[in-house]
């Protein structure tokens, strides 16, 4: 088994443990920055590593065929060698796109056929042929095919969307064991739960997975999809009190630092959001402070550092208020990269705290008192 188990928190479900991949182990709980087309947006690698101390990012499938293509990126001798990453690597299977692409797709038992929203172009991807790119891709994990349910939905389009995704997933897995990688390095297979905000189609799906013998980990899928917080903790419990203790478990596409830590205690490993570096771009900046609008009028003559609580990254202190939001003013790119760089360096440096909090069995505690701090509105 590659995830090892190292501890469990005795007054919430909170877990540490080691997910080794060939390239490089993963602690958790942890963050994934998401890189969709191979990059993390405005963030060079050597960033990801030294600053923000990234074990692993995520790219996108769907993306990556459409550019530049699996043929490319197969010359190059894999992903991690076409973006000089050479650490651990998710890609996301295209699922997502299902639902994001809704105006763009057509969903049928047999796949789901795109209308490719860079120049219409039509493409057809099968659970197959969804492993077949990945395992050209290369990535240390890889995710099945599903399809993720909107919210609000019927209890009968969700019941027909579960069936749907464990149909898939048997493709999957088939296709996963009667292939090979086409790289040197071992590559995981997750499966991905879904069943919107109803308990029973969630249950149903975790007991269909415990069919399976030699999964290396689980998804959480069809959560922060817009349904209300309360919601989406309840049915993450839910999966986590049902999910093998043995295998980690990656609630997808989540989200604040708030969501993260209130996902760590209900028993997630691993977390992706696109939040930190999009909402930087945009001049959203989160800090140990507190969330700041860094184009406001209130930073122009604050000459502090970005993140006075950050004392290790160069980007944090380096940086004044008053110069990022000049920056994003003139709408320089720089203020992308510190933006992002800040944000990324943020959700990490909260994952260390919290790995050390429940390691010293004072992660509740600590949780409650720095939600409130990490999520106040402060510009």
């Amino acid at each position: 088994m590659s995830f090892r188990l190292l501890h469990t928190a005795a007054d919430c479900s909170a877990r540490l443990g080691v997910l080794e991949t060939d390239h490089g182990a993963i602690h958790t709980p942890i963050f994934m920055p998401v890189g969709t087309a191979a990059t993390v947006k405005a963030v060079m690698p050597h960033a990801l590593k030294q600053d923000i101390k990234a074990e692993i990012i995520l790219a996108n499938t769907y993306h990556l065929h459409l550019r530049p293509t699996k043929e490319i990126i197969e010359k190059a001798g894999g992903l991690h060698e076409f973006m000089n990453w050479n650490l651990p690597i998710l890609t996301d299977s295209g699922g997502y796109q299902v639902y994001s692409l809704s105006q763009r797709r057509k969903i049928s038992q047999e796949g789901a056929l795109f209308y490719s929203h860079i120049d219409g172009s039509k493409h057809f991807f099968t659970p197959e042929s969804v492993i077949q790119l990945q395992r050209s891709l290369g990535s240390d994990i890889i995710m099945a095919f599903d399809e993720c349910p909107p919210h609000p939905c019927t209890y009968e389009y969700a019941k027909k969307s579960l069936l749907l995704t464990q149909q898939w997933w048997k493709r999957c897995w088939s296709e996963f064991q009667n292939s090979s990688p086409r790289y040197q390095h071992k590559q995981k297979l997750f499966p991905i739960v879904q069943g919107s905000t109803f308990s029973d189609l969630r249950k149903q799906a975790v007991a269909e997975l415990s069919n399976y013998t030699g999964l290396e980990g689980i998804a959480i899928g069809g959560l922060s999809v817009g349904e209300p917080k309360n919601l989406m903790y309840e049915m993450t419990a839910l999966n986590c009190e049902e999910l093998p203790k043995d295998l980690p478990r990656y609630l997808m596409g989540v989200g604040t630092p708030e969501d993260i830590l209130e996902g760590i205690a209900l028993g997630v490993d691993m977390f992706d959001c696109v939040m930190p570096t999009r909402n930087g771009r945009n001049g959203m900046i989160f800090t140990t402070q507190g969330i700041l609008n860094i184009k406001n009028a209130r930073w122009k003559d604050d000459f502090s550092p970005l993140d006075s609580g950050l004392t290790k990254s160069f980007v944090s202190q380096e940086f004044s208020k008053a110069y990022v939001r000049h920056l994003f003013q003139c709408k320089e790119n720089l203020g992308l990269q510190i933006a992002s760089i800040q944000n990324l360096t943020l959700y990490l440096w909260l994952i260390r705290q919290a790995r050390q909090h429940i390691q010293n069995e004072t992660f509740a505690a600590w949780k409650t008192q720095i939600i409130p701090q990490l999520m106040q509105r402060i510009s």
